[in-house]
């Protein structure tokens, strides 16, 4: 068959040549900038609304954040240097073309609604100087017509960043880190000002023994905040997506640079963050809306403003952008997979229309602590079958890259297993009211079992 000579920029359906690997530098740069983002001036506030104690955040955020880095480091970054594929990809060789296809729509789809949230996050910057209503912690819709129009415009640049490709999405995340981290050190301690903490045991006290969860709200634990930390992004490294981002490394080492985006955003952001909610719980606005049974707004932008201003403002607007970027970039990439034809731009320009249309709604933001939890949930078993076929298929006897070598185009194995292990674990949540995160890791490892032994029974057939 001929093929035209120019290759796709991004080498999605190819391996990536030596010439163009990237330094553990680049990817720093890019977790620091995407974990020290707009998610995180949600996530801290959201925190406080769960009635969570000092201690169970403080060690369950350093050890749940800690599994994560290992999990990068020992499974992701591993396998990507290895293979130099991305997840769409490699899934299609061992999953076929109509099985990953379903994958890619789910999975472009709900990282498309992740970026939506961080869009939000930047809307409720803009909204502070416009006069913005902001969204309230239990809305659904949209409030006004400004409001849709401010998200359609900072979707689209966020868009056009994400569509000039990881070279970009890269080099946009080293430019604007920087001002970021310092933006969350700032509100950290002009909050901790405003608190009146002087000493560590001040600080133990905003938190101090816990207390009721909000209205709407479930109460936190020290294993619902290191399970949840651990898997918040559980679709990214044992659900292997960022299988797409490390093929680019030198080494595996490369993982590490994760540590950067987990100690700074998902400790020191977080905390920071939460801080400058505990600011706000304490005005007379605030505690009229408690006294009402109502839970307060979670709003950024304001909060944010009320500690350092307009410096405030342009951070939570870079920290949703450098969110959105490389989520909206993975997104182009699984519906390019589904598109071939398609350029990865055009691909990841549909995936930027869909986040932006999710933003709009600021209830992907409101609730992102049960979204990120529910997305992680489905699409990390499916990183298991990619685990666990580099491990054990030789050993077990199971072809690797069965649908490819078979050429078919529908792998029952892979179905099967990911179906089951879905429908078991999640069924258990519902039904006996288990905290989701509680099942992730149980979900992915019954899926990658199920898939080498239902390997073994349709391999032999």
């Amino acid at each position: 068959m001929a093929k035209n000579d120019k290759k796709p920029s991004e080498f999605e359906r190819e391996l990536v040549p030596e010439n163009k690997l990237k330094s553990w530098k680049s990817f720093l740069g890019m977790y620091a900038g995407e974990h020290a983002a707009g998610t995180e001036f949600m996530i801290g506030p959201l925190f406080l609304t769960v009635g969570v104690s000092a201690f169970d955040l403080l060690a369950g955020l350093f050890l749940g954040n800690l599994m994560a880095v290992l999990s990068w480091r020992f499974i992701t970054a591993n396998i990507a240097v290895k293979e130099r594929f991305t997840l769409y990809f490699k899934l299609e060789k061992i999953s076929g073309k109509k099985l990953v296809n379903f994958y890619n729509v789910a999975n472009g789809v709900l990282f498309c609604f992740l970026a939506g949230s961080m869009i939000t996050v930047s809307a409720t910057a803009v909204g502070v100087p416009t006069g913005l209503e902001m969204p309230k912690l239990t809305d659904v819709m949209p409030n006004s017509i400004s409001w849709i129009i401010v998200v359609l415009i900072i979707g689209g640049l966020t868009t056009w960043i994400a569509a000039k490709g990881y070279g970009m999405v890269s080099q946009a995340a080293n430019w604007m880190s920087p001002v970021i981290v310092l933006a969350f050190l700032a509100c950290g301690v002009v909050a901790s000002n405003q608190l009146g903490i002087q000493s560590f045991s001040d600080f133990v006290a905003v938190w101090g023994e816990g207390s009721e969860p909000f209205p709407g709200q479930i109460k936190y634990t020290f294993w619902h905040v290191f399970l949840w930390s651990w898997f918040c992004n559980a679709a990214m490294h044992i659900g292997m997506s960022d299988l797409s981002v490390f093929r680019y490394a030198m080494s595996a080492e490369s993982g590490w640079t994760t540590a950067a985006g987990m100690y700074v955003g998902h400790y020191m952001a977080w905390i920071a963050a939460c801080l400058l909610y505990a600011v706000y719980i304490k005005s007379p606005e605030a505690a009229a809306i408690l006294a009402e049974g109502t839970a307060p707004p979670v709003a950024p932008g304001p909060l944010a403003y009320n500690a350092i201003g307009w410096f405030g403002i342009i951070a939570v607007i870079l920290a949703g952008w450098t969110t959105a970027n490389p989520t909206i970039y993975r997104s182009g990439l699984a519906f390019q997979a589904i598109l071939p034809k398609w350029s990865i731009s055009k691909a990841t320009l549909l995936a930027g229309s869909v986040a932006t249309i999710a933003g709009i709604f600021p209830a992907f933001a409101m609730k992102l602590l049960d979204f990120v939890a529910v997305y992680g949930f489905i699409l990390a078993p499916v990183g298991a079958v990619v685990v666990f076929e580099y491990y054990f298929a030789d050993r077990f006897g199971v072809v690797k890259n069965y649908a490819e070598k078979s050429n078919i185009a529908f792998n029952k194995s892979v179905f099967f297993a990911w179906l089951t292990s879905f429908v078991i674990f999640f069924g258990w949540s519902k039904t006996q009211g288990v905290f989701l995160s509680f099942l992730t890791l149980p979900a992915w490892l019954c899926c990658g079992i199920l898939f080498i032994i239902f390997s073994k029974i349709y391999h032999g057939k």
